[in-house]
Order: structure tokens, then sequence, then C-alpha cells
């Protein structure tokens, strides 16, 4: 009796939303439909999705370690141990998940500061790796750093690594 319970439920919710009708669905706010919405939209996001703004050579200079290219925009050390990736998302996306990202940080990493300046961001740090985000004109950029034996060794190592990286970013 109980294995027919859910089944039962199913099918009649199913069929209370429309699902079994042979007429299409009413237009009302849902996937696929366009609805008005108060957004604040960055007028010059047109949603494109930035290469990776970095080589293996760049990356070795500024992490000061020896790093090979593992393709999609993440670097290694060849040793399986370092890592660094960069992920790259169009103004829109990143200002969408900036809040998430940044509540993230703060649960994460021992030390979370503001970027300051021209772009919206953050920069993380804990003793075995690192995060930053920055959001600009042209596009958002998440670095991730972890397990860099070199920049652990100093106090502020992976600081100094990343605000290199955010520089070297296209603005």
């Amino acid at each position: 009796m109980r294995r027919l319970i859910l089944p039962v439920v199913f099918a009649a919710t199913l069929a209370l939303a429309g699902c079994n009708s042979t007429e299409p669905p009413s237009p009302e706010a849902g996937a696929g439909v366009d609805a008005d919405a108060d957004l604040d939209l960055p007028a010059d996001d047109n949603g494109a999705r930035p290469d990776c703004p970095f080589t293996a050579d760049q990356i070795t200079e500024f992490v000061g370690q020896s790093m090979v290219d593992q393709g999609n925009c993440s670097f290694g050390d060849g040793k399986g141990v370092a890592l660094l990736s960069v992920t790259t998302a169009s103004r829109l996306a990143g200002e969408t998940t900036y809040d998430y990202q940044r509540q993230q940080a703060d649960q994460i990493y021992q030390e979370v500061t503001e970027l300051g300046g021209d772009s919206k961001g953050y920069l993380a740090v804990k003793d075995i790796g690192a995060e930053a985000v920055m959001i600009g004109g042209a596009g958002s950029f998440t670095i991730t750093l972890s397990s860099f034996e070199r920049l652990g060794a100093q106090s502020d190592g992976y600081e100094q690594a990343l605000r290199r990286l955010l520089d070297a970013l296209p603005r």
C-alpha cells in the first residue's frame, strides 16, 4: 500500500499542474517567459566571459615557482601539490554570485579584506591557500591558490602573490 502512495501523489501533482493537458500552458512567470523585473544590470556587460588572462610563464613569475599549464586556466607545479586556478565569468555573472562567494570566504579563510578602488572584490587568505575575486569592466575573475609551500612559509606570501595576480588582470 505504501508503495502506491508516492506515485499517486506524483500523478495528482502533475495533473493539477497541467502536465497531462494537451493545451499549451498559460504564459505565467516561469522558465522561458519574459517578466518585468527591477534588475540593476551593468550597462556595459555584454555577457561575454573573458578568456584566461595568464600563461604558465606569467603564473611562474607571479608565484615564484615553476608552474605548468594544466588546461582550462588551471596551473600546477607538475608534482600534484601546488595548484592555481582562475575562473572567469561575465561581469553580470560575477555580480550575481558575489555575495555568496564573499559569505563563504568569511567562513573558510582566516583573513578577508575588500579590494577597494574601482573594482569590486575581496582577497582572502589562510595558512595553506588563498582566494581573490575581482569584478570589473572586463569581467569577473576568481583566483584560487592552494598548497604552495614557499608562499605558506612567508607570513604574507599568499597575499603578495594574489596582489601581483590581481594587478595583472584586465580591467
